[in-house]
């Protein structure tokens, strides 16, 4: 398991790398659009789940109960979904298949950072959890996502 500190790191350069990508490929609004509009979408419902108390982070410098890098995670992952995505469709249902990978790519790794005590699901909302992240998390990515993509999808 890597440190808290390579953790955290390794999280914002991969934001930082998709970041760079989409600068160098797409026209500025498009990167406007889906980095500072994504970050702010993602910013938002993630205060909104730890002021909730459903959700507890437990590394990095945080902002209103939000480490910054996460929002840096955030965008890199969607990026590399909805790029993917577009590899294989346009518009729209790009947009729905880089939420689908994105939420998939979430559910592969949610559960490591719970169990490496990176973050702690504190909710008590019924209904199911896969790999101890409950339902709402993974809803949370779909729509994120996809709100994230559809962003750039305008400007693109």
């Amino acid at each position: 398991m890597p440190s808290n500190r390579a953790f955290a790191a390794t999280t914002v350069a991969v934001g930082l790398l998709a970041l760079a990508h989409a600068a160098l490929t797409w026209p500025p609004a498009a990167v406007l659009a889906f980095f500072a509009g994504g970050a702010a979408v993602a910013f938002v419902a993630e205060a909104v789940v730890v002021r909730l108390g459903w959700l507890d982070h437990h590394v990095g410098r945080e902002v209103l109960g939000v480490p910054v890098y996460v929002l840096f995670g955030w965008t890199g992952v969607v990026y590399v979904a909805f790029r993917a995505a577009l590899l294989v469709a346009d518009g729209w249902p790009a947009v729905a298949l880089a939420a689908a990978l994105a939420t998939g790519y979430d559910a592969l790794v949610d559960h490591r950072g719970v169990a490496d005590g990176r973050w702690t699901y504190t909710d008590d909302l019924p209904g199911p959890r896969f790999r101890g992240v409950p339902w709402w998390n993974f809803a949370g990515w779909f729509a994120i996502s996809a709100l994230t993509a559809g962003l750039a999808t305008v400007a693109l």
